[in-house]
């Protein structure tokens, strides 16, 4: 493969082998606990706490805390349905799991629908968060007697189109998907949960008030605005009742929207994935049905009727202003609710954008969408085309609601659950294929004459469609709205396909390659050396390092293996890995041809391989110590400095399995200078100074010891003992501000400094 891997495109494919692209089809992932994988889910699902209560009660009246219950009780149901899927081996992502279940034309309609539903996320969560806002901003103006006020609209909109921005910025320039972060801010929000419970019981305590008014259909407010396009017509008394209690589920269905998070975490859950991903589901039932469903009850009890409804747009914040206690201590706890909520509705706005930007990537490597989608930002690397559109969609749907929470509320519920009614049907549908092989079945399942009779995935779908079609009806303005952006999209994606298909061609610019699929990276796959140089590429505008690389390598000594690393973001990719075909699309063949071309100039040979995973950082470190790598070569980044880039790889270095490789990491800027960093255990590179240094303190040591036999290891070994001992004795705090000091009076050197000396086995001319 050596020989063959810097052969050029197709015009010489009649004189030689096509160049060979080994495609490792097991993703390199990092995993996490479930634990963590319910804080990244609760991150989601926790945000509907905040609005979904409030927007269920303006429509049917005081009976919605109860009808928020059992929308919690009924979304453990939803949950297994998830849960079914993960363990449906179906690689590919959404498009391609509903189209192997459904066919080409429902896959288009869910898409449509789940965009609708992404797309809304992130204005509802924005908005809301406005409001939470502008109203303890105006709590905290009456405190301090000012007659400033903030309109909540409009604040509201400045809100949620800043928040808006800031995430479209920080996805153009790449934001890593962490489960540490939605893990702190879960240990937040449950301090401020086990605080407003704490108080909610004291307060119950001292006023005893009564109970919300039973779920019963006499008891719910069927008015025109909850009705719809049912008020006014004949409806039996018979189905009255139930038409009833549906009508108040569908006004409640907000409640459980982010459910979808679970399958876009699954595939990073680690071993045993299936029984820890049910303890995941278990953790986001008890956490969700406490935080949103109790409290949405607390709220009813204790917030007086006659002002509850200036409070729906931020029930949460009126809970805490109306507790029992002194008014500058509610204020604080106000404050507290506002920046925890402000976290959460904020971290939905981002994954709203992660979510839409990873369906249509899918779509457009199922050639459903054209590839122009995926072409990355020439500085950023990011697909930013398809975020700016999702940014701009989102920016007029804030604009167009003017901050009204109801109204972006009843939108948001056509998407979820038309959404979580297509996953029904679709598992459903794959119960029956006997090729479709799954560890998990929803129970209670019944057989009758040798014919499996899936109970319980049968109800819990059949539900789901029940307040589904209810909900068309009795939410005008969504079904509207979501009717005609659904078959907006459906058209626009079965018109982009069919264009797609016909123009999508061999292009005459790019190399043909000959792809080797192997289950994992090794030596004998991808045909290099031990101690080769790993060079891992990722944008096409960027392969400066490639190139200083290959200037200096004697190809004799050293193999050069080029590494693309395809990240793999929660939203939208699937519960499994990819397929290879959407692995390598015409972006990576466009990658490849140009790191082909770099090759060619300098008349080197690479071998090219790629691999699919979930944390760049993490992949390149095991991908080098697969490949028995001696460097990593990287370019410096246009998003991180390069002591960020050393540091994130130290740290990934420290959670490889042992034994540990001792790896050097090569960075090379766009102006010519190298920055080399050892990772892992490593004799330190002393400059001349500090070799003076040493020596110096061995001089005046050594000779008042004399005659005992001291060395220059002694000197640093006993620096470094006493070192421990002063921070054990007198704590870090101390050390960490002579040690910033000492750093700040070198800084400039340093910024002098040539990057240091050569590697002891530098890369040869």
């Amino acid at each position: 493969m050596a020989s063959n891997s810097s052969t050029p495109g197709p015009s010489r494919a009649g004189l030689r082998a096509l160049p060979q692209v080994l495609v490792a089809t097991t993703a390199m992932l990092s995993f996490i606990s479930y634990w963590r994988a319910a804080a990244v889910v609760l991150n989601d699902l926790a945000s509907s706490a905040y609005y979904a209560a409030g927007a269920a009660e303006a429509f049917i009246g005081p009976t919605a805390p109860w009808f928020v219950l059992a929308i919690m009780v009924f979304s453990y149901g939803v949950r297994a349905i998830y849960i079914e899927s993960c363990s449906i081996f179906v690689r590919g992502g959404v498009y391609r799991v509903v189209k192997e279940s459904m066919g080409g034309t429902m896959a288009k309609f869910s898409v449509s629908a789940l965009l609708f539903d992404y797309i809304l996320t992130g204005p509802i969560s924005g908005v809301s968060a406005g409001l939470y806002f502008a109203a303890v901003a105006n709590e905290i103006f009456s405190y301090m007697h000012s007659s400033a006020r903030l309109p909540m609209g409009g604040t509201a909109v400045v809100c949620a189109v800043a928040v808006t921005l800031y995430f479209w910025w920080q996805n153009i320039k790449g934001i890593p998907e962490s489960s540490e972060k939605a893990l702190r801010i879960m240990q937040l929000t449950t301090v401020m949960v086990v605080i407003l419970l704490a108080w909610c019981g004291y307060t119950l305590w001292v006023r005893h008030p009564a109970l919300p008014p039973a779920p019963l259909p006499q008891n719910v407010h069927l008015t025109k605005e909850s009705m719809g396009w049912l008020w006014g017509t004949h409806i039996p008394l018979a189905i009255f009742p139930l038409l009833a209690i549906f009508i108040g589920l569908g006004h409640s269905v907000l409640a459980m929207s982010g459910e979808e998070t679970l399958a876009q975490v699954y595939r990073e859950i680690e071993h045993p994935k299936l029984p820890n991903l049910k303890k995941t589901g278990f953790i986001i039932f008890i956490y969700s049905f406490i935080f949103t469903g109790v409290v949405s009850v607390f709220a009813a009890m204790i917030i007086p009727t006659a002002i509850r409804q200036h409070y729906l747009d931020n029930l949460i914040g009126g809970l805490a202003m109306n507790l029992q206690g002194p008014y500058i201590a509610r204020l604080v706890f106000q404050v507290f609710v506002v920046i925890v909520g402000a976290l959460i509705l904020s971290g939905a706005v981002n994954t709203a954008i992660v979510g839409s930007n990873g369906v249509l990537n899918r779509l457009s490597e199922d050639g459903v969408m054209p590839e122009w989608f995926r072409r990355p930002h020439r500085r950023f690397g990011t697909t930013y085309r398809t975020i700016s559109c999702i940014a701009v969609l989102q920016l007029a749907v804030i604009l167009i609601s003017g901050g009204n929470i109801t109204l972006l509320g009843e939108l948001y519920a056509f998407g979820v659950i038309w959404s979580f009614t297509m996953k029904g049907i679709g598992v459903l549908v794959l119960r029956y294929r006997k090729d479709v092989h799954r560890e998990y079945k929803m129970p209670p399942n019944v057989t009758i004459r040798g014919v499996e009779i899936p109970l319980g995935l049968g109800f819990v779908t059949l539900g789901l469609l029940a307040i589904a079609i209810v909900n068309l009806f009795t939410k005008p303005t969504a079904t509207v709205a979501g009717v005609s952006f659904t078959a907006l999209l459906f058209c626009v994606f079965y018109a982009s396909e069919r264009r797609t298909r016909r123009t999508r061609a061999p292009h005459i610019e790019l190399d043909e390659f000959n792809l080797t699929q192997r289950q994992e990276l090794s030596l004998e796959a991808v045909g290099a050396r031990p101690g080769n140089y790993l060079v891992p590429v990722g944008n096409y505008y960027h392969l400066h390092h490639l190139s200083a690389l290959l200037d200096r390598v004697n190809p004799a000594r050293r193999d050069v293996v080029v590494l693309h690393i395809r990240l793999l973001r929660r939203g939208g990719s699937g519960e499994h890995d990819l397929a290879p075909d959407q692995l390598f699309t015409p972006i990576e063949q466009y990658l490849f041809t140009k790191s082909l071309e770099i090759a060619e100039k300098k008349g080197k040979t690479i071998h090219l391989a790629m691999v699919a995973a979930n944390d760049v950082y993490d992949a390149m470190l095991r991908a080098a110590q697969n490949l028995q790598s001696s460097a990593i070569i990287l370019g410096d980044s246009s998003k991180i400095g390069v002591a960020e880039q050393g540091r994130l790889l130290g740290n990934a270095w420290e959670h490889l399995p042992e034994p540990k490789p001792q790896l050097r990491l090569e960075i090379y800027t766009r102006t010519g200078q190298t920055e080399i960093i050892y990772l892992g255990p490593h004799a330190p590179r002393l400059t001349p100074k500090e070799v003076d240094l040493l020596h110096n303190v061995w001089l005046q040591l050594s000779e008042a010891l004399a005659p005992e036999e001291l060395h220059h290891h002694d000197i640093v070994h006993f620096a470094l003992d006493e070192l421990i001992n002063e921070m054990n004795a007198e704590g870090v705090t101390p050390v960490i501000g002579r040690l910033r000091k000492h750093l700040e009076e070198i800084s400039q050197r340093r910024q002098h400094s040539n990057g240091g000396e050569p590697p002891p086995d530098s890369l040869p001319n």
